[in-house]
């Protein structure tokens, strides 16, 4: 045992890594439940699906939106639980900024150390010695450890695999699932089948993650787990109960930092979003925000069905000028603008030749589809208002009634969202009247919506009635940018 030799610095990543792995499990799992299912192709049909963890069965007599299909895990498989999208995702990013920039380090001190010796097999009789030491395991019992090294061979393939493989093999597919890298790069979604097809990759590479840490339990148990477990608290074997005691000490410190984040995020969601999303926000913003969207897919890509994702408006004034066409219906710009102005749908209409694009559709929730849009660019309509110095943001007013699509959340009443100013000039930021070569229906968003292709789909509001151009949004609802970030906690900037 005393060859085993582990570093200090190896020792404290394990424990640090235990950490943030089981904080990216739980509030996967939360991410998960707001859309429970999983498939393959793009478009997220209702029964393409190959793996589900619900029971609900949704009707094929009436409409339905997505919210409905949402789950409520209890917070000991999900962080925090409870139909807590806004809070799962925060958790979820600031864990894989945690557990990337862990593995950097560790990847660092790996060769630096020349501890990567261990774990990178450079000898192709390895492959043979592995399959005899799977029939030694078959047989009970427990195959010789290399000459001069720590582990047997087929330990020492799993070690290279998990951490040279599975490990990047995680963190790109979920980056295949942002949707600024999508929109920036479809190649590289294509590169992993598609959206879905990333997303189920992903969660299956997390199956395999689980299955290794079972294993790699069992054989711990199997070798002497005292003994190899004071060797990766103290890199000795002299003090096996205190090893023991700081084991349970640590993994109780974990347990605790795991209700404490489930605690203070059920009852102080803002205190979380404000800490995390400074963090995560910061990030998206280098890493991410320079991103434009750069899709075309072909016409055989468009989706068969687009998933509805928030119930139509159900005012009177709005039913009437729906039954007339729209066109009482005028969009209203104004705000910090030189020449504030409203345009009917048919001013839309002409203003110039219609920009189409085919593009992802990515909801928050994890479904997508491929749709058609088309409409005027946004940049069109705000170089016709001219905003003044000191705008900065879009704030987007819309008729669609939100006490209908979460009655639970607190701030019922119209849907808003605000958009910084600079995505606006994004080429395919559209404001679309149109919907795979006809107009839009209404379920999804009539008579105009927004298309922001770099952002998850609940900042494209549906169903717009106005634009508002701001220098700030504090003093908009709860002050956090939307609708969603003030009642549900959501990100305001959600390019993944």
């Amino acid at each position: 045992m005393q060859q085993l030799n582990f570093p200090v610095w190896l020792r404290v990543e394990h424990w640090v890594n235990v950490l943030f792995l089981t904080l990216l499990l739980r509030s996967g799992v939360e991410i998960l439940a707001t859309h429970p299912k999983l498939y393959w192709r793009n478009d997220s049909h209702p029964g393409t699906e190959w793996a589900r963890f619900t029971r609900k069965t949704m009707p094929a007599s009436r409409l339905y939106d997505t919210l409905d299909e949402e789950e409520s895990y209890s917070s000991l498989v999900s962080l925090p639980g409870h139909k807590q999208l806004g809070m799962g995702r925060h958790w979820h990013f600031i864990s894989v900024i945690g557990w990337i920039l862990t593995g950097i380090t560790y990847y660092a001190l790996l060769f630096a150390t020349g501890q990567w010796h261990r774990y990178i097999p450079y000898d192709w009789s390895l492959f043979s010695t592995a399959w005899q030491d799977v029939l030694t395991y078959l047989s009970f019992e427990l195959p010789p450890l290399l000459p001069g090294q720590p582990l047997d061979a087929v330990q020492k393939l799993a070690y290279a695999v998990v951490i040279f493989l599975l490990a990047p093999f995680l963190i790109f597919t979920g980056a295949a699932q942002s949707p600024a890298i999508e929109a920036r790069f479809p190649w590289y979604v294509r590169l992993w089948g598609g959206r879905q097809a990333a997303r189920s990759l992903h969660s299956l590479g997390l199956l395999a993650f689980l299955a290794f840490i079972a294993v790699h339990l069992i054989m711990i148990g199997w070798w002497g787990w005292p003994e190899l477990n004071a060797l990766m608290i103290f890199g000795h074997v002299q003090d096996l109960n205190w090893a023991i005691g700081a084991s349970l000490a640590i993994l109780a410190g974990i347990a605790l930092l795991h209700v404490a984040a489930t605690v203070v995020s059920l009852r102080r969601p803002r205190t979380v979003q404000r800490a995390l999303g400074a963090v995560v926000t910061a990030a998206r913003r280098v890493l991410l925000r320079p991103l434009e969207s750069r899709q075309h897919y072909p016409r055989r890509a468009v989706s068969v069905e687009h998933r509805v994702n928030g119930k139509p408006p159900c005012s009177l004034r709005y039913k009437a000028m729906a039954v007339h066409g729209f066109v009482d219906w005028r969009l209203h710009v104004g705000g910090l603008v030189e020449r504030p102005m409203a345009f009917s749908l048919q001013d839309l209409r002409e203003l110039g030749r219609p920009s189409t694009q085919r593009v992802l559709h990515n909801c928050v929730q994890g479904w997508s589809s491929v749709g058609e849009w088309g409409g005027v660019p946004l940049r069109t309509v705000l170089d016709l208002v001219g905003p003044l110095p000191g705008a900065r943001f879009l704030c987007f007013m819309t008729m669609q009634d939100t006490g209908r699509d979460e009655p639970s959340a607190e701030g019922a009443g119209r849907f808003y969202e605000v958009i910084d100013l600079s995505l606006a000039q994004h080429p395919q930021c559209l404001l679309a009247y149109d919907m795979n070569g006809g107009p839009l229906p209404i379920k999804y968003g009539a008579p105009l919506r927004l298309r922001l292709e770099t952002q998850v789909g609940f900042k494209m509001a549906k169903w717009i009635e106005s634009i508002e151009v701001v220098s700030d949004y504090s003093a908009i609802g709860e002050g956090m940018g939307g609708w969603r970030e003030d009642n549900v906690f959501y990100d305001k900037d959600v390019e993944v």
